[in-house]
């Protein structure tokens, strides 16, 4: 860690951090440390001297998983500071964590559980009347012949740990359905396949900070600069400093991140939506074709050279280009940037993860990778991304229906281990078949199967598919929906009992980010009213429950969050996901640790497979594998054939077209995706002032060429139709490519005037009305950006989109459009070149319990879909 000094005051800029996303540049050179820069954000009548104490915790916004301490005062959240120690951030925070993260706290929150009353409206209730009414729904549904599989849970990717594990224990070990999953399912499902077809195992093999030793950087479908903002400012201190970074840039709009790729000497490649899986394999074969291989690793760490070399030869760049409808130079110069480059990282993300070829376009970048041995070393590494803070715990833990700690469904002694851990018959354990996974959760309560649906943390009623049948599900008198969230969305209008959760800030437990890197959230101020923590929700349900182990002593052994930890470790003892090193204690005061943390590795690991020796052995692995073409699932004899003795898999593929390819009558590609200033479906975003006014309603964009032969104009109302549905919203003439309409996904009813806050009522606004039903055949995860849709304009423009200005968003006219701004009240403080928060905290008298902040302490969670 550096040396702790004293900020220069006269390096303290203020920042309007919506009109300046990124902030200000601390350039460096490659293989030199990140400098630091602590971003604050209080409230406007408050000074740092003011704050009572700061509290450890991490942002939530997004998936990079920033360290940061939480102001209070007179017991409510004030402020938000980077925290300088942390390796992941460096003090840095984003738009969304700094204006985000803590105002909602103060607004409209449910403070009471609601249940339906006899009239068919959601009243007030208490916790012994909403419980009972859950427990006697189970019970019910548990005496039936469908028995467990009655009841499914759909939860979130931004709870923590200590609550997914024990609503894995309790789904798995006290219910046994096989029905769980999560939201992650629709952002991060692909990593981890792609990561097990791959390796062996889910688990990210690179770190954040090989961006300080690469010498390029891939992104495939990441729009950085928007989804990880801190990532992107790490990015743009290298492409900003001596020898900088080239990055490649593989998006179909133009993106900060393409802008970047043409301003560092690399490419932007934009294939049409779709068609990712023909740009892989014709990368693949030129990388091969150039010889710019690891002849030595490939023949002694990985399996299925033969296969993927005979598999992309027919895939020329020209044939790509063909399909892609990119130029077959830039396909070249792409391939020839990562056959030269000593030094590569690869971030991966939902341009690649919602297709219809996703694991097998993910794993081709993995396959990039182990051609050149690429791996496990400084600048080495691939980053497959997830979209939560806490997606990779929801993996890890089991809540998305995989056994917890990384164990195969289908392996006999990894489900003993856990029937041996929770003492429970084995065959309690669903693992028959595998995982029921979220869209086939759905179509069960579609077809009257699953009785009792459990929804935390997510608002399906905008962020699935095809809302107007998800409308319909929700409304079927054969479904029990429980909803637990702060506030009540659009999901939670539906919902039979409704629970109040306290979010972030407002209790105590542990997350993982995408490097790996756990954190400790430690509670800020007491959650309003009679709200209650997810764990403590589960805990109840389970004593109420009345779950046994073979013994007849209490299922769930722990009462607190430090309990549900320190069983979690025993679960991942000798697992690639080791946490058994971690302690509450060690997480506290400075930075996060990345697993695996054990004797071996006591203070975490930087990267994993520094040694080439992969967990594919048949008796470590996490999967025996799919075909990636039909999802097909390769059994355990199969598998041992192949006999991988640690070595990674090559993974091949061909290209097919997408389910659903543009026609006559609906002309156009649909893409959606996200904005940088909200996220998810603005549960809490949305609640922000300074976010809101950035981004305050839905948008379309047209490229110039579309717009110009529909006669449309900046702002003009349109019409967007599907197969499956309308949305009407202003259009933005953007810079995107002809053939392709974007569409943000944050956007539903809450907060419409009109309606009933939970359909459109007349007005259709959210995206999700036009998506379609299908999924890739091995992650299971929707195809958010391949639709068809045909565009019409019906009403003049009464001004500009509320698009932004700042962002891939931007007009093709700058000039024609009011810059984005945050005002007078988005102010932050920018500490350059502070190695340590520019006031010490003040701290309290520690307890027990709660040691006081060490620099800071917190809590996080979210519930937000």
């Amino acid at each position: 860690m550096p040396s702790v000094d004293a900020p220069d005051r006269k390096r303290q800029p203020v920042s309007d951090r919506i009109a300046d996303v990124w902030g200000a540049r601390t350039p460096h050179a490659r293989d030199t440390p990140w400098p630091v820069r602590v971003d604050t954000r209080l409230d406007a009548s408050l000074a740092e001297e003011d704050v009572d104490r700061w509290v450890q915790s991490a942002c939530v916004l997004c998936s990079n998983g920033c360290g940061c301490d939480i102001a209070v005062k007179d017991g409510r959240m004030v402020g938000i500071r980077g925290r300088a120690t942390d390796t992941v951030n460096h003090g840095r925070l984003g738009p969304k964590g700094l204006y985000g993260s803590w105002q909602w706290s103060r607004t409209d929150r449910l403070t009471r559980p609601l249940v339906r009353d006899g009239s068919g409206e959601l009243v007030e209730s208490d916790w012994d009347t909403a419980m009972g009414r859950i427990v006697e729904r189970s019970r019910r549904l548990l005496a039936t012949d469908a028995g467990a599989l009655s009841h499914a849970f759909y939860t979130s990717g931004q709870l923590f740990l200590e609550e997914y594990y024990t609503l894995g224990v309790i789904g798995k070990a006290g219910l046994g359905t096989p029905h769980m999953d999560g939201n992650t399912r629709l952002c991060t499902a692909t990593a981890a396949a792609a990561l097990k077809e791959s390796f062996g195992s889910d688990g990210q093999p690179g770190s954040y900070s090989d961006i300080e030793a690469a010498d390029a950087v891939f992104l495939f479908g990441h729009n950085m600069a928007e989804t990880q903002t801190v990532l992107w400012m790490r990015v743009l201190d290298r492409i900003h400093g001596p020898n900088p970074p080239r990055i490649v840039a593989v998006d179909p709009r133009t993106t900060k991140v393409a802008e970047a790729a043409r301003a560092t000497g690399g490419v932007h490649l934009a294939p049409l939506p779709g068609t990712n899986q023909a740009l892989m394999n014709a990368l693949i074969r030129e990388v091969v074709h150039n010889g710019r291989l690891d002849e030595e690793y490939i023949a002694a760490h990985t399996l299925g050279f033969d296969e993927l070399k005979a598999t992309v030869e027919p895939c020329t760049p020209e044939y790509a280009a063909g399909i892609c409808r990119v130029p077959a130079d830039d396909i070249r110069r792409a391939a020839e940037i990562f056959g030269t480059s000593e030094r590569v990282l690869s971030t991966v993300l939902q341009g690649f993860y919602q297709s219809h070829q996703a694991t097998a376009a993910s794993c081709a970048v993995n396959n990039l990778h182990l051609l050149r041995g690429m791996l496990g070393r400084p600048g080495c590494g691939v980053l497959q991304m997830n979209g939560q803070p806490t997606a990779q715990n929801t993996r890890e833990c089991g809540a998305d229906g995989d056994l917890p700690g990384f164990r195969n469904w289908d392996n006999p002694d990894h489900v003993r281990q856990l029937a041996d851990l929770w003492n429970v018959d084995p065959m309690t354990i669903p693992h028959w078949s595998p995982p029921t996974h979220a869209l086939q959760i759905w179509r069960y309560c579609e077809q009257g199967s699953v009785g009792l649906l459990w929804i935390s943390g997510t608002n399906p009623a905008v962020s699935l598919p095809e809302l107007p049948r998800i409308r319909k599900i929700l409304q079927r008198d054969s479904l029990f929906t429980v909803v637990q969230d702060g506030f009540l969305t659009e999901t939670a209008r539906y919902a039979d009992v409704v629970l109040p959760a306290a979010l972030w800030g407002e209790k105590q437990g542990t997350f993982t980010n995408v490097n790996r890197t756990v954190h400790l959230s430690d509670k800020a101020i007491e959650p309003p009213g009679e709200a209650r923590s997810d764990l403590d929700i589960w805990l109840d349900y389970a004593r109420r429950m009345d779950f046994r182990d073979k013994d007849g002593a209490p299922l769930i052994k722990w009462s607190d969050p430090q309990g549900a930890f320190e069983a979690w470790k025993e679960c991942t003892r000798g697992r690639l996901v080791d946490y058994t090193g971690l302690t509450y204690g060690k997480l506290r005061g400075g930075s996060g640790i990345p697993w695996p943390v054990n004797e071996e590795a006591p203070e975490g690991t930087d990267r994993l497979y520094a040694d080439a020796d992969f967990p594919t052995r048949p008796d470590d692995c996490e999967t025996y594998g799919h075909d990636l073409l039909t999802g097909g699932v390769f059994s355990a004899r199969e598998y041992r054939a192949k006999n991988p003795d640690g070595r990674a898999f090559l993974k091949a593929a061909p290209y097919v077209p997408p389910p659903e390819s543009p026609s006559e009558e609906y002309p156009f590609v649909l893409t959606t995706g996200r904005t940088v200033y909200h996220f998810h479906t603005r549960t809490k975003t949305g609640r922000s002032r300074q976010l809101r006014r950035a981004a305050p309603d839905m948008w379309v964009e047209l490229s110039v060429g579309d717009a110009a032969r529909l006669e449309v104009r900046e702002g003009d109302l349109v019409r967007l139709e599907s197969p499956r549905g309308v949305l009407r919203a202003p259009a933005r003439i953007g810079r995107g490519r002809d053939g392709v309409v974007f569409a943000p996904f944050h956007y539903g009813y809450g907060d419409q005037p009109g309606t009933d806050g939970a359909a459109p009522d007349g007005s259709p606004r959210a995206a999700n009305e036009l998506t379609i039903t299908a999924w890739d055949p091995v992650s299971k995860q929707p195809l958010y950006k391949t639709g068809a849709v045909r565009v019409t304009r019906i009403a003049d423009a009464t001004g500009p989109s509320p698009a932004p200005t700042t962002t891939a968003s931007a007009p093709a006219d700058p000039d024609a459009v009011p810059a984005t701004v945050g005002g007078p009240d988005a102010d932050v403080h920018e500490h350059l070149d502070a190695t340590a928060p520019p006031r010490p905290p003040r701290r309290p008298e520690a307890s027990p319990e709660q040691p006081g902040p060490q620099g800071p302490t917190a809590s996080a969670t979210g519930t937000e879909d």
